[in-house]
């Protein structure tokens, strides 16, 4: 009887929390019915993005929902994000959190940290030292070197007649090439760490897409009942074991150095060797004078950033890029004939024809648009504000939805057709990119998110893209492995799967496996 009467009592203590915790629904956008405890959990599919569009197809463009006791709201058309994202973002302009994201980060990060003096000084040093125009221009040369070694793989698998796992490989040479910017030259056993280290990306990118119970119901805090705290542990010791590795071995370097008492040696290597961005990072460790104190573990945390940040965005959006234009041969013809046009066939397409590619690039942006590198931007509130007649309370959570934005009927025709055209203009017969911006300036293509929050590999990404993708348009046709055949084009071309896993990314569900069939002899100019 003692038993039941506690479970009665627990019942309604956790039934008048629920209905204390109800918003007044006058103050706050539509939202629909929520469920004790759990809120609104029971809606929310594996892929976030679609449940939450569906959601707003019936309870309109801006509605309210809350996760466990966390309140939030969806916005899904370019004029509301714009209120949200521009307009009010000193409003909005920390990041959600979650427990995940807290123990991976180290709860240092650029992309989490909160909005204040630290932030502002990581993200000048970045822009300043790794990820702004002026050092990824000085990175041209190693992004040259990796697209080509891309290239000669593909080559000799083309003359074997054998298949690629393009969804491996991708990320690889992305993988390469952030980790020489950070790491530079000198990490011994660079090629083994940096493919552990995609491996352990992957993990992280996936569980930071999930939700977890534990971070929005407040008696499931101490609990682990998806098994969400092992897998956390298990990624971060992982990554922070290889990190420890990293940093321990530059720190034995520096050592060495330092006392290495051959001063005219110590001069000619200084000459020779350019600082990369962890020997900055330890610099300013060591700096007693430095704006901002670091530690061991807010390199940590920058490291982690920019493997993910440099990774994903360019290594899936080339994925969904090339899918999408075997899935359409004509595009895919009439970005070679343009490629052929302004290269030809004696050398290979670099990040300098970029500027005479037109198509190349509405490509690329058709492809962000259906398919954003991070279909949900995600805001904290950080301070009460209005929109529109709704009043917003502190710590609401924001989702922006970039993906149903990109295929939106009001501002996209034919909105679910891959059509780089759309893209372009017609200027005097030539065709030159319309100026729509997909950098967070355009409010109906969000692919990076927008504002001071915007993805800080965006600029990395923007540039190696047409890049790289070109150079595999170029050389290669594609022949797809498991697809499905097309029965409505008269070639009867086989056609991939455009699914989506989970993931704060939404890469795709099917591996993007291809034969890779070389179009002329690529030896001579790829390793002449």
């Amino acid at each position: 009887m003692v038993v039941e009467l506690l479970t009665l009592f627990l019942l309604v203590a956790l039934l008048l929390r629920f209905i204390l915790l109800q918003p007044n629904n006058d103050d706050l956008p539509p939202t629909p019915f929520a469920l004790p405890i759990i809120g609104h959990f029971h809606l929310l599919g594996p892929l976030i993005h679609r449940s939450l569009h569906n959601l707003s197809l019936r309870y309109g463009p801006l509605f309210s929902f809350r996760l466990g006791s966390v309140p939030c709201i969806v916005v899904s058309t370019p004029d509301l994000a714009k209120q949200f994202l521009k307009t009010n973002e000193l409003s909005f302009i920390s990041h959600a959190y979650s427990i995940a994201i807290s123990r991976l980060t180290y709860d240092s990060s650029l992309a989490f940290a909160p909005y204040g003096p630290y932030w502002k000084f990581i993200k000048k040093l970045t822009m300043n030292e790794l990820l702004g125009s002026r050092p990824i221009n000085n990175f041209l040369s190693l992004r040259a070197r990796e697209n080509r070694r891309l290239l000669i793989y593909l080559a000799k698998k083309s003359e074997l007649g054998e298949a690629v796992n393009l969804t491996e490989e991708l990320p690889k040479l992305s993988n390469s090439i952030i980790a020489h910017m950070i790491l530079g030259t000198r990490c011994s056993s660079m090629e083994g760490r940096v493919e552990e280290a995609r491996t352990v990306i992957r993990d992280v990118t996936k569980i930071f897409g999930e939700f977890n119970l534990s971070d929005y119901i407040w008696f499931c805090r101490r609990l682990d009942l998806q098994g969400f705290g092992k897998r956390i542990e298990d990624i971060h010791k992982r990554f922070d074991t290889l990190l420890e590795k990293i940093i321990a071995e530059r720190e034995e370097f520096r050592k060495k150095k330092k006392e290495d008492a051959d001063q005219e040696t110590c001069n000619d290597q200084e000459e020779e060797e350019v600082k990369d961005f962890l020997d900055i990072l330890l610099d300013i460790t060591e700096d007693d004078n430095a704006e901002i104190t670091l530690t061991r573990l807010h390199i940590k945390a920058l490291v982690m950033d920019f493997f993910t940040a440099g990774t994903d965005t360019t290594g899936i959006s080339t994925e969904w890029a090339l899918a999408e234009i075997i899935n359409h041969p004509k595009v895919l013809e009439k970005a070679r004939k343009e490629i052929d046009r302004v290269v030809g066939k004696k050398r290979i397409v670099g990040e300098s024809d970029g500027p005479n590619l037109p198509y190349m690039h509405a490509i690329i942006k058709e492809t962000l648009r259906l398919h954003p590198p991070v279909p949900l931007v995600t805001r904290r509130c950080v301070e009460a504000c209005k929109i529109e007649k709704y009043m917003i309370p502190k710590n609401t959570m924001l989702f922006v939805n970039a993906w149903a934005i990109g295929r939106d009927a009001k501002y996209w025709e034919n909105p679910l057709e891959f059509c780089p055209e759309r893209f372009l203009e017609n200027r005097d017969g030539e065709k030159t990119s319309q100026k729509i911006d997909v950098k967070g300036q355009h409010f109906q293509v969000l692919p990076f998110g927008s504002g001071r929050r915007i993805c800080p590999g965006m600029n990395l990404a923007l540039q190696m893209l047409p890049g790289l993708l070109a150079g595999m348009v170029q050389c290669f046709d594609w022949k797809v492995v498991g697809g499905k055949t097309n029965d409505d084009d008269d070639d009867h071309h086989q056609v991939l799967k455009m699914d989506e896993r989970p993931g704060m990314t939404a890469p795709r569900a099917h591996d993007l496996v291809c034969v890779p069939v070389a179009r002329f002899s690529l030896f001579p100019i790829l390793d002449p």
